[in-house]
């Protein structure tokens, strides 16, 4: 099958649509990247040059949905269950019996509200959701918990949804979570593992473009949580400034933030303390005093 090349003018305007499309600063370094995963969308078309699908993509009749292919193809994800582990065990022994301590003396049914920016294939909110459980079970204090799992590529959103996995996705789980948090397929699917209906019922997934000015919710939701992991690295600084005060302003005071473990918070925002491990705290707003 022959390779169509991309010239660097060509990558410098593809480059220049995903990053006001998506916020993705791409290097000059990810051109074979670029040109290897758009390939598809050229042959669909039958197109014999990336500059014939540029004029598509930003054209009045480019055809519906190619948008949203095209940063399909170039999103990044990759994820696991349980993925840089510390996270869960902060939430389980730190995090939620803090929560749950402030919110006991206000409701005798304590509701967590968290939100994963960026869920890719659905590991991350369904490892939260088997680790919520447990402290369910575990802890005196009962509480209700709903988690919105979101991201830009449609693709991804529609495997998280499912919350079916092959097997080799949930090998490195212990038994007995596995087993807690996951059904295994009978005859010629026990490969597969399906997420368990009391699991997967308290996530809701949705498309949300992080970049949008106007986030498709509720100007008065807050959450006890935002997980935004290894996604921001994809982000070029005035970007993740940007992103990071609108979080702040979605979280409850006190509220946590969880990005990657190659992500930082220096030089970018001071609306949070760093409370160890790429974890982070939002400062509750200075009351100013009475005159």
């Amino acid at each position: 099958m022959e390779i169509i090349a991309i010239s660097d003018t060509e990558f410098k305007k593809f480059r220049a649509l995903i990053y006001d499309l998506a916020g993705i600063a791409l290097s000059p370094e990810k051109i074979q990247v670029v040109q290897s995963r758009l390939q598809r969308r050229l042959r669909h078309f039958g197109l014999v040059s990336f500059s014939d699908y540029y004029d598509l993509v930003t054209g009045k009749s480019c055809p519906t949905g190619e948008i949203e292919a095209l940063v399909n193809c170039v999103t990044t994800n990759t994820t696991s269950f349980f993925r840089e582990q510390h996270h869960f065990d902060f939430v389980k022994h730190r995090a939620i019996p803090e929560i749950l301590d402030e919110l006991q003396y206000g409701s005798t049914n304590p509701h967590l509200r968290i939100w994963h920016a960026g869920c890719s294939t659905g590991e991350e909110p369904y490892s939260l959701a088997i680790t919520l459980a447990a402290c369910r079970r575990t802890l005196s204090i009962p509480f209700t918990y709903r988690q919105l799992a979101t991201d830009i590529d449609t693709n991804v959103l529609a495997t998280a949804e499912s919350g079916i996995y092959d097997e080799d996705k949930v090998a490195g789980i212990p038994d007995s979570v596995r087993r807690s948090g996951f059904l295994r397929g009978s005859d010629d699917k026990s490969h597969l593992y399906k997420v368990r209906p009391e699991i997967r019922d308290q996530i809701s997934f949705r498309q949300i473009n992080l970049l949008d000015d106007n986030w498709p919710l509720r100007t008065t939701t807050r959450f006890d949580m935002i997980w935004c992991r290894n996604v921001v690295i994809y982000f070029d600084k005035p970007t993740q400034r940007k992103l990071f005060a609108r979080f702040a302003e979605r979280l409850v005071p006190g509220g946590y933030l969880f990005i990657g473990h190659s992500e930082s918070m220096l030089g970018v925002s001071d609306a949070y303390d760093s409370v160890g491990q790429t974890i982070y705290q939002v400062r509750a707003p200075v009351m100013e005093k009475a005159a």
